[in-house]
Parts: C-alpha cells; sequence; structure tokens
C-alpha cells in the first residue's frame, strides 16, 4: 500500500513539474524565439539543460528549506499529507491557467505546506516570517531597479542589444565536411549574431533562476518523507524538460506571457532584473515568485520610461531638459537617434496608462496573491478534518 501511495506522490510530483515546464520556458526563450535567434526545439533543449543546472546547485537549499526547515518536525511530512500538499500546488497551477494569469508556484507551495505546518502545530514561524518579508521587499527591488534602468538607461541598452533582422537564417549547417557544423547565415551581421547570443543567454540565466527556485515547488513534500533528493531533482528535471518540449510550444507561439509580449530590449531587462534577484533569494533558500517579480519589473521599467527627464549621457554633457513623459516601453529604432528630451512630438508622447494595461497588471497582481492564499486556507482546512479522522 505505501508503495503504491509513494508512486501516485511522484506521479503528481512529475505532473507539477511537467506543468513548471510549460509555463516557465516562453517567458524564458520567448524573444530568443521571437527575433528567430533560435527555434522551439532549441529552446526546449536549453531550458532543459539550465534548469537541472539550476536545480542541481541551488536548487536544493530551496528543497531544504520547503522540506525540512518550514515545520519544525518534519514528520509532519507523511505520504498522505505530501499528495494532498502536491495536489493543491497542481490545482493552484490549473487555477492560474483557467484565468490566464500564471500562479505563483512558489508562494502556492509555500502556502499549502504552512496549512499542514498550522494544521499540525508544527509551523516554523520565525522561517515562515523570514519569506514572507521577502516576498515584500523583493517586487519592490525589482520595481525601483527597473525603474531606474528606464529612466536613465533604457535608449542606450536598446541600441547595444537590438537585433538587426537580416534576410536568410541566422545559422546554417554546412554538411560539406564529414562533420557537419554550423555557420553564419549568408546575411547575417555581427551585430545580429551578438544580438542573437544576448537574448539567448537572457533565456539560459531565466531557465537557470527557474531551477534554483522552482524544482522545490514539485519535489520538497516528497523529499520531507525522506525519498531521496537526488533522485527527485532528476526525475523533477526530467517532467520539466518533457513540459518545455510539448505545452510550451504554445506559449512559444505566442512569446510566453506578459513578460514576453513586451519589445525585446524591455523583455531583456526585465528578465535579467528578475533572474538576479530570483537566484539571489534562492541561494539564501528562499522560494521566490519569479512571475510577481517579473511584473513588478515590467511596471517598474514603464514607470521609468514614462517619467525620465534626463539620460546620464544628456547630464554628463551638461545638457538639461524640462520633465516630461517620452517613448515609455515602445520600442525604438536602434537606427536613429533618441530624439532629445523635451523635443519629442506631442503625439509620440504616450501617457503613463500606454505603457500597460491597468486592468491586466492589477488582474495579475490580485490572482498571485489570492491563488497562495487559496492554497494556505484550502490545505489548513483540508489538514484539519484529515487529522481528525486520522
Amino acid at each position: 500500500m505505501v508503495e503504491i501511495l509513494l508512486l501516485v506522490g511522484i506521479a503528481v510530483s512529475l505532473f507539477v513539474g511537467f506543468n513548471i515546464g510549460g509555463a516557465t520556458t516562453g517567458p524564458a526563450f520567448g524573444p530568443a524565439v521571437g527575433a528567430d535567434a533560435i527555434s522551439k526545439t532549441g529552446a526546449a533543449a536549453l531550458m532543459a539543460v539550465f534548469f537541472f543546472v539550476g536545480a542541481w546547485t541551488i536548487g536544493r537549499r530551496v528543497v531544504d528549506t520547503l522540506g525540512t526547515e518550514l515545520v519544525t518536525d518534519p514528520a509532519v511530512f507523511t505520504i498522505q499529507t505530501s499528495i494532498v500538499v502536491l495536489f493543491f500546488i497542481g490545482g493552484a497551477l490549473f487555477v492560474g491557467n483557467y484565468f490566464g494569469v500564471p500562479a505563483s508556484t512558489s508562494m502556492t507551495a509555500v502556502g499549502a505546506i504552512a496549512g499542514l505546518g498550522v494544521a499540525a502545530g508544527e509551523l516554523n514561524w520565525e522561517v515562515m516570517g523570514e519569506i514572507a518579508i521577502w516576498w515584500i521587499v523583493a517586487p519592490i527591488v525589482g520595481f525601483w531597479v527597473s525603474g531606474m534602468i528606464g529612466r536613465y538607461f533604457y535608449t542606450r541598452i536598446n541600441e547595444w542589444v537590438a537585433i538587426e533582422n537580416t534576410p536568410g537564417p541566422l545559422l546554417e549547417i554546412d554538411r560539406s565536411g564529414s562533420v557537419p557544423r554550423p555557420i553564419t547565415g549568408p546575411n547575417t551581421t555581427r551585430r545580429e549574431l551578438a544580438g542573437a547570443a544576448v537574448v539567448v543567454s537572457i533565456g539560459c540565466l531565466m531557465a537557470f533562476s527557474s531551477g534554483t527556485s522552482n524544482i522545490a515547488n514539485a519535489i520538497a513534500p516528497l523529499v520531507g518523507v525522506g525519498v531521496d533528493i537526488n533522485l527527485l531533482i532528476v526525475l523533477g528535471c526530467l517532467a520539466v524538460a518533457v513540459g518545455a518540449f510539448t505545452i510550451a510550444r504554445r506559449t512559444l507561439d505566442t512569446l510566453g506571457n506578459d513578460i514576453t509580449d513586451l519589445p525585446l530590449t524591455a523583455a531583456i531587462v526585465v528578465a535579467v532584473v528578475s533572474s538576479i534577484i530570483v537566484t539571489g533569494l534562492s541561494a539564501i533558500g528562499i522560494p521566490a515568485s519569479f512571475v510577481i517579480i517579473a511584473t513588478t519589473s515590467i511596471v517598474g521599467l514603464g514607470w521609468g520610461r514614462a517619467t525620465r527627464t534626463s539620460t546620464i549621457p544628456d547630464v554628463a554633457r551638461g545638457e538639461s531638459s524640462p520633465n516630461v513623459s517620452v517613448g515609455a516601453l515602445k520600442a525604438e529604432d536602434p537606427g536613429e537617434e533618441a530624439p532629445a528630451i523635451g523635443e519629442e512630438e506631442p503625439e509620440d508622447i504616450p501617457s503613463a496608462a500606454d505603457l500597460f494595461d491597468p486592468a491586466t497588471t492589477g488582474r495579475v497582481i490580485v490572482m498571485q496573491n489570492v491563488v497562495p492564499i487559496l492554497s494556505t486556507a484550502g490545505a489548513y482546512a483540508t489538514f484539519t478534518i484529515l487529522f481528525q479522522v486520522w
């Protein structure tokens, strides 16, 4: 009987990993696929590799936090309770997808385990408090860092990293020799190749950061039961890879989610800021929500672009300008010199409301907080009833 329950638990864990792979591949490699810098198959392969690297290295620290430190007595994790916890995590993914808003698996996982801990009287409130504080601080940091980049550096970054698409493939396979080897396309420029390398590298960084934080959401409850963590990391990453090669193709078709709907330069800025924050938190064992941090980074970047009064190079040249709203997240042509601040045509100056849809932003933030609350309350009620039965 125990063996059957363990297999059920592993199956549910793999289902969670499958959904993680499907949900995170688009945001990670959407910009690269959209810019024709890499194929969907190549994106899935890189997602699988770098997710595994992140999970195998830093990710086990977050697994320890959720599987052993969030509760004072890891014995509360049994096969039965682990299945219930994983059920709530998988259910949260379904709810988020149903409403078109990716649910935070990290927050939902913590909520489900916290519900178990409270019901059993074994929740480590000190660890829970530390996690909650970082959940408040991290999005604020993402907002302000992205805001400062948008206000002072965005135009220059856009000139550095923009990809100039030329006719024909970026890379081709030379089969003239005994061993096929990749070569640049006939029209590929160095700038185009460098830009492609940038967006692919950013995707790898995002995949790595996803592995550091998200692997725990799929396997931590089973680690608490006593299943070997190395085995679970391998199985969880295989499930993520399957999701990346299958259901993630749909998200890659539309460049994933709100992050990759941005202009390419904005997507890169948001990805870098969010990935660094998530990886840093994972390094100290804090499960972090990439989607929430990325959402606040998007808003911060838009706010910075809408309110910028000057750029750093302008100030260095001793130039000054009136306080106006310009450019925002609107893509700029890297081949043209940006108009001087204050000299834009009025019709080219969008309002702050044009930068992002307030209704969509509000829906994302609300759902990202409501789903974990439902998970916590649902898990607490469920375990309270189950403990009375057991």
